[in-house]
């Protein structure tokens, strides 16, 4: 083990800039937090794709590399294998910067609290989905230990959600973590989950109205509303911020030798009580006020009440007061022997699976596509938290088009006035409670069916049409700026040539002579606006041309010096013994292939003639592969002519003259005709 933490230090190293950019570095439950002398260096893309990295995060003025709970060792051979001073451990960020907004915040700390959690949550989602799919389909008895078995190993991250949830959300709000799973413990301890259900009613508050509450048991005098916290989210994320605010205030004033003990007992015995007195009600209440909302306007229209609870209810999932309908929906079944409203919600799940069924179409980030295939698998049966916490929610766009083909599933289920006749099971297994067992049309339930596959297949091409940009958006952000790097380094590279006495002399003036270069490549030349990647097409970079090549390997465009040469051999810039600086880039995104396909022929800083080749790549491997060819040459310092004018159109050939570069010389001759005439 301690051999896999030493070669990932040296990766991290490398790809952080190595160990001469690195101020200091630290870490904190999950993270290592370098201060880097220059962020620019750090290769981002890499460091993703590297096993036993999560993903990377800029905030707060540090270079954070997510490890996970292994961050300590790792942290360890880092130290060793960089030679840097221990800085120790840190406490987590809550998430967001300072001056961003509360929505910002309140997304950052709910994804955050959910991500270490989010494997185990897609692995119980598919094995408790295959085991009520083999029970509804006979293959297995609910009564058999098998089932009982089975279904347990993919139900307990569920029940015992809150216990995991304390947990990550103590880490989030800086206090002991263990307390934070002792308080998903206490709420869902099997006595207290009985209370909720027992039949020994002591009182009900608010009685006659729709906040109607029963009262089980009492807590010194005080009545406690007990329900039934398995599988919540939101009282135990509140119930642990309420108990780090008692905790740091106890940490004040409790003598240092004690604390170990006392401050665990004082924030719980404070805290636990309020948690069942005023923090569970309140959700409760929260949740019961959504449903007689929801009741009302479905009286009013079945179909505005279908468009409202589909596009609401993943947002009342994440919050966990959707459980204050499913009271409804029990209370609607005891009275009514049917329920309308949480039959509205049944089918959003397929609009959360059809997105990411385009994400994982769309997506060119190799981790993004295997934490989308899982939540796949798992949405299919129903269960979607893996789907929004860990790839829709995060990008904002996908999860609010997710809502948008949820709100068309409702109103199908209301056009088809079908509602519940039991408490549903997930996804497609929550089918058979809309069948009345009384006998009667099936058409409410062929409207259930039909409302999934309008769901799934709205999901798909929503995302399609409009949330492409938003899935790779970091990714693509983080290429573009590699690019950007790699020109900058091509141009800081010029230096090199400073001893040439053509680039010297130039120096001096505005303008770099006027020069000319030559195709690197056979094949097509056309304009640089038809590269299907803005970074290039709307010169962002610099002026020049394209070249669709016709064979494989790319030639120096003139005399020069190599500047740049890619390890992976998808770009080389040249800086010319004229002074132009040149960067040509074999194809769009081609860095993915990490070199396969791709051979280089020269190294950083060797001198080139003309028509020298300087890479070999396979095009029908690279097409293969789903990637263009299509090779930008351009000019990084077009700036320092008065034009740059493409000149061969066609079919051109290695050595052909393609650009025409202006410069002072050709300024002056034009100025002294203009004078002439």
């Amino acid at each position: 083990m301690a051999k896999n933490y030493d070669n990932l230090a040296k990766t991290i190293i490398q790809d952080v800039g190595g160990k001469d950019n690195v101020n200091s570095v630290v870490h904190c439950a999950t993270r290592l937090r370098f201060k880097l002398k220059d962020e620019k260096k750090a290769n981002d893309d890499a460091l993703k794709d590297t096993d036993g990295v999560v993903t990377v995060v800029k905030a707060g003025g540090q270079y954070q590399v997510v490890i996970g709970n292994e961050v300590a060792d790792v942290y360890d051979a880092v130290l060793k294998e960089g030679g840097f001073p221990g800085g120790g451990q840190v406490p987590d960020d809550d998430g967001a910067d300072d001056d961003s907004s509360f929505i910002d915040k309140a997304v950052a700390l709910i994804s955050g609290i959910f991500t270490d959690i989010l494997a185990p949550l897609s692995a119980g989602g598919i094995i408790k989905g295959l085991v009520v799919m083999c029970a509804s389909l006979g293959w297995l008895s609910k009564t058999s230990g098998a089932y009982q078995i089975l279904y347990a190993i993919g139900d307990s991250i569920f029940f015992f959600l809150p216990v995991f949830l304390g947990f990550t959300a103590a880490r989030r709000f800086h206090m002991n973590q263990f307390i934070g799973a002792a308080i998903g413990a206490t709420l869902t301890y099997p006595s207290m989950v009985a209370l909720a259900s027992s039949k020994t009613i002591l009182s009900t508050l608010f009685k006659g109205t729709a906040f109607a509450s029963e009262v089980h048991t009492i807590f010194f005098g005080i009545p406690v509303i007990t329900m039934n916290y398995s599988s919540t989210v939101l009282p135990v994320i509140f119930t642990v911020w309420f108990v780090s605010i008692i905790e740091h205030w106890a940490k004040k004033w409790i003598p240092t030798v004690v604390q170990m003990f006392l401050v665990p007992v004082v924030t719980m015995i404070i805290a636990l009580p309020v948690a069942f007195i005023v923090i569970g009600p309140v959700m409760t209440w929260v949740g019961d006020a959504i449903g007689a909302v929801m009741q009302g306007i479905y009286n009013f229209s079945p179909i505005v009440a279908g468009i409202l609870m589909g596009a609401l209810w993943q947002v009342l999932v994440i919050f966990g007061v959707h459980w204050g309908i499913v009271a409804v929906t029990t209370a609607d079944l005891a009275a009514l022997g049917y329920d309308p409203i949480l039959a509205l919600s049944c089918m959003v799940c397929y609009a959360q699976v059809g997105i990411v069924l385009a994400m994982i179409k769309q997506t060119k980030d190799k981790k993004l596509k295997e934490t989308a295939t899982g939540a796949f698998f798992s949405g299919l049966f129903g269960v979607t938290e893996p789907a929004i916490y860990g790839v829709t929610l995060p990008r904002r766009i996908p999860f609010i088009l997710s809502c948008i083909g949820g709100a068309i599933s409702g109103a199908v289920i209301g056009a088809f006035h079908s509602v519940l006749y039991m408490l549903p099971s997930m996804g497609i297994f929550a089918i058979p409670a809309y069948v009345n067992p009384k006998g009667g049309s099936m058409t409410p339930v062929i409207g259930v069916v039909i409302a999934g596959v309008v769901a799934f297949v709205s999901g798909f091409i929503l995302q399609l049409l409009f949330g492409k940009k938003s899935v790779d958006a970091d990714y693509n952000k983080k290429q573009a700026q590699k690019v950007a790097e790699a020109a900058n380094e091509a141009a800081n590279e010029a230096t090199e040539v400073a001893n040439n006495p053509i680039v010297a002399a130039s120096e001096d003036e505005k303008l770099n002579p006027s020069t000319k270069l030559v195709s690197p490549l056979n094949g097509d030349v056309k304009p640089l606006s038809e590269i299907k990647d803005e970074v290039f097409s709307s010169g962002a970079m610099g002026q020049g041309v394209a070249v669709e090549p016709s064979e494989g390997v790319l030639h120096a465009p003139a005399d020069g010096k190599t500047a740049l040469v890619f390890p992976t051999g998808h770009a080389v810039g040249i800086n010319t013994t004229d002074g132009a600086e040149v960067l040509m880039h074999i194809g769009m995104d081609t860095v993915n292939l990490q070199g396969k396909g791709f051979k280089t022929l020269v190294q950083k800083g060797q001198e080139v003639k003309a028509g020298d080749p300087l890479v070999e790549f396979n095009i029908k491997e690279i097409k293969a592969a789903g990637y263009e060819v299509a090779t930008p040459v351009v000019v990084t310092n077009s700036k320092k002519y008065e034009s740059i004018n493409q000149v061969a159109n066609g079919t051109v050939e290695v050595g052909q003259e393609i650009l025409s570069l202006q410069g002072e010389d050709e300024k002056v001759k034009v100025s002294g005709q203009v004078q002439t005439n």
